[in-house]
């Protein structure tokens, strides 16, 4: 059973030999392969390169086209430095004033600078493991695109000061995600991951106004296209877990400090869950034996359709013994009935 025949037996709750794992890896894959940040952000090359080394090394199940937040913006028009090795900057918001969307301008995912690069990224992939590893390719959900647009403080307050020009900026940004995660599909991409941390720090009536609705129709184009959609939000969505799973995700991310027993008590026959081992606290600080406890009881508390994971990205300087510790839990259920008697 392949990477690709594992998730999909995982997600239609089949029989597989062992859970999947879908950690998200990012700064710690370039420096996996000893490239500084800014080839990693750059050059889709050094991209593909960490990611195969990665999955290799550390037995993960797919392969992802993420990197930053800033693909989308800086095609947009956003200033983004990047640094040799560090993360990317923004030192000033493209969208100033609210009048500065009136020269606001779509960019195409196939002629934009950053947003082609991850399209070769997705061709590469597909050159090198498409039929094996899933490959999943990447968008930010409309409400965060707006805050790399406009900046995380100026969106918080737009949504109580101007909520209908927000919704404008909303609109723009979603049919440019759209046409994003349709062209990564056509590049291959068998899964489309939506960030949308923003929406973590807000109401949930905000929530079900300004993010969700976006989501929605983000993922529909997305399953129009034959491929899994994959909703990421960091932070503690415990308030908005029963709308996320109304966003129509196949899989969602769950951080580590939601209750993912609960999560999948209530939904675990909607949606496959994702998580939630504490990224920092028990991946990047702990010993191999707590991230084994700590995955053996996400997986157990899971039930037949839980995917293995961070509940967000793997730090840069986790041990990798922890990372095979974490491989090594999984390896443990010989099946999926076996893991269903553990639950």
């Amino acid at each position: 059973m392949n990477s690709l025949e594992r998730l999909q037996h995982r997600l239609r709750d089949e029989a597989v030999d062992r859970p999947p794992n879908l950690d998200i890896v990012m700064t710690f894959a370039a420096h996996h392969i000893g490239k500084p940040l800014s080839q990693f952000y750059l050059d889709h090359h050094v991209f593909v390169d960490s990611n195969l080394a990665v999955a290799e090394d550390f037995n993960l199940d797919i392969v992802q086209a993420i990197s930053d937040p800033f693909r989308e913006a800086a095609d947009f028009g956003l200033d983004v430095e990047f640094p040799e090795d560090n993360l990317p900057i923004n030192r000033k918001p493209l969208l100033v004033n609210p009048e500065d969307i009136k020269k606001l301008r779509a960019p195409n995912p196939t002629t934009g600078l950053r947003m082609s690069d991850r399209l070769e990224a997705i061709r590469l992939f597909h050159e090198k493991v498409g039929g094996e590893l899933p490959i999943m390719g990447w968008v930010e959900g409309a409400l965060a695109e707006t805050a790399d647009l406009r900046s995380v403080s100026e969106t918080m307050q737009d949504l109580i000061l101007r909520p209908l020009w927000l919704e404008e900026l909303l609109e723009i940004c979603v049919q440019v995600e759209i046409a994003f995660a349709r062209a990564q599909v056509e590049a291959g991409a068998d899964i489309i991951g939506l960030g949308d941390a923003v929406a973590s720090q807000i109401s949930p009536a905000m929530y079900r106004r300004f993010a969700l609705p976006y989501e929605q129709r983000i993922f529909q184009a997305v399953h129009e296209m034959g491929a899994l959609a994959r909703l990421h939000i960091c932070g503690n969505t415990t308030r908005i877990i029963t709308d996320m799973v109304a966003s129509g995700a196949d899989i969602i991310d769950l951080d580590w400090m939601v209750d993912m027993k609960a999560a999948v008590e209530q939904f675990g026959d909607k949606v496959s869950f994702l998580g939630n081992v504490d990224p920092v606290a028990v991946m990047l600080q702990g010993t191999p034996q707590e991230v084994f406890d700590a995955t053996t009881y996400c997986m157990t508390v899971g039930g037949p359709r839980a995917i293995s994971g961070a509940g967000c990205e793997i730090p840069d300087g986790t041990p990798h013994e922890n990372l095979h510790a974490q491989s090594r839990a999984l390896c443990m259920i010989e099946d999926n009935k076996t893991w269903r008697d553990l639950a």
